[in-house]
């Protein structure tokens, strides 16, 4: 089961860019994805994990050229940051020759370390698709399946396991994977894996809360500015969300600091060490854990170059999740609830007044969909997912 749209979206960028990046996490199916691609054309593969592709490129002006006429993926690009020099050339001499388009597929697992590189070389010359976990859409047509989802989260080996014990050691090894590999390898300063651990699991602790780098500074014994590395970091490798908040034109004050999430709900439950759904009921996480899931299927499914943000004043108004759609002047509002009979409370209305949205919805666990008054509408996730999706 892997990203239809994902799939169709690499195949359109194909068809009028030289150069194409399929950037996610790890493990999230970039390879699979990418193979299958490529079994419908020509094409060469090439996986820098493997030391005999790295010598294969050894000079790589020589190797690429010789296949101008082929499909190229190369997955673990960031292995040999030095290729995108190489790729420009490359490039520019296709598109004089008219061969401009459906060159190179590159798999990368850290979009800003992904965008850094490329956009010295390939300005102009590549696209981006990105790659999601599993959604609410794509592995949830029942409730039964959208609380697996949940629990387990959108990777797919976690979310298509056996059982939930299955699911949480697939969670626990990609954790310490991550840990004592891949962030030391793509971060340019040194990284202590017991430390980045804790902080992870802290965040974790405290999904959807306003980041305060000098009280983790404290709980951790490193600085502020420290924490702050290792959370952009975090953010870099596709793992941690930073949520911005909402600058209205107010006189009212305004939260300024950022929320956190943990992007994928099934690693907020690995780093506290939940197993299935009977003990996330009840745990202190379990709102904020919902909150996070909701924000995530939603911002997969709304149209590219969304803005996201939330909306809190000093005096208690705010909104969960606010929605700067491409194309249209008002926001819309969004209230996440784990609940039945979900009831918004009143500064949830106040600041609606602050934020005037164009549409205002209320998120919640069940499938119905009703107007709670005549400005809000209370809503399912996934049916929420299709609106965002049609927009």
């Amino acid at each position: 089961m892997i990203a239809r749209r994902a799939a169709k979206e690499v195949r359109t960028a194909l068809g009028r860019q030289a150069a194409v990046a399929l950037i996610g996490p790890r493990q999230v199916g970039k390879t699979t994805l990418a193979r299958q691609i490529a079994e419908i054309t020509d094409n060469v593969y090439l996986d820098l994990e493997k030391s005999t592709d790295r010598t294969r490129l050894s000079e790589p002006w020589l190797f690429l050229q010789r296949y101008a006429d082929r499909l190229v993926v190369i997955d673990e690009v960031h292995r040999a940051p030095e290729l995108f020099r190489e790729l420009r050339g490359l490039i520019d001499e296709g598109r004089r020759t008219g061969n401009r388009t459906g060159r190179f597929l590159i798999l990368g697992s850290a979009s800003m370390d992904l965008l850094r590189q490329s956009s010295e070389s390939l300005a102009g010359r590549i696209e981006y698709v990105p790659l999601h976990p599993f959604d609410a859409l794509e592995a949830a047509p029942d409730d039964r399946a959208l609380g697996r989802l949940w629990v387990r989260g959108g990777f797919p080996e976690s979310f298509l396991a056996a059982n939930d014990a299955d699911s949480l050691a697939y969670r626990l090894n990609f954790i310490t994977t991550y840990l004592e590999r891949d962030m030391p390898q793509f971060s340019p300063y040194p990284v202590p894996a017991a430390t980045l651990e804790r902080l992870w699991r802290m965040l974790a602790h405290g999904q959807g809360s306003l980041l305060n780098a000098s009280a983790l500074a404290s709980s951790l014994s490193i600085s502020a500015p420290m924490v702050t590395r290792y959370v952009d970091l975090m953010i870099d490798l596709l793992l941690v969300r930073r949520l911005p908040p909402f600058v209205a034109n107010t006189r009212k004050r305004l939260v300024k600091s950022p929320k956190v999430y943990v992007r994928d709900s099934g690693l907020v439950h690995g780093l506290l060490g939940i197993q299935d759904e009977l003990a996330l009921t009840g745990h202190p996480v379990m709102g904020a854990s919902w909150e996070g899931f909701v924000i995530e299927s939603l911002l997969v499914t709304a149209p590219r170059r969304t803005l996201a943000s939330f909306y809190r004043t000093a005096a208690g108004a705010e909104i969960d999740l606010v929605l700067e759609l491409p194309g249209r002047t008002s926001p819309w509002a969004i209230e996440i609830k784990h609940s039945l009979a979900p009831r918004p409370t009143r500064g949830f209305y106040n600041a609606l007044e602050d934020v005037r949205p164009e549409r205002a919805f209320v998120v919640y666990a069940g499938t119905e969909r009703y107007p709670l008054s005549r400005e809000v509408e209370v809503i399912g996730v996934r049916e929420m997912a299709e609106v965002l999706r049609g927009v």
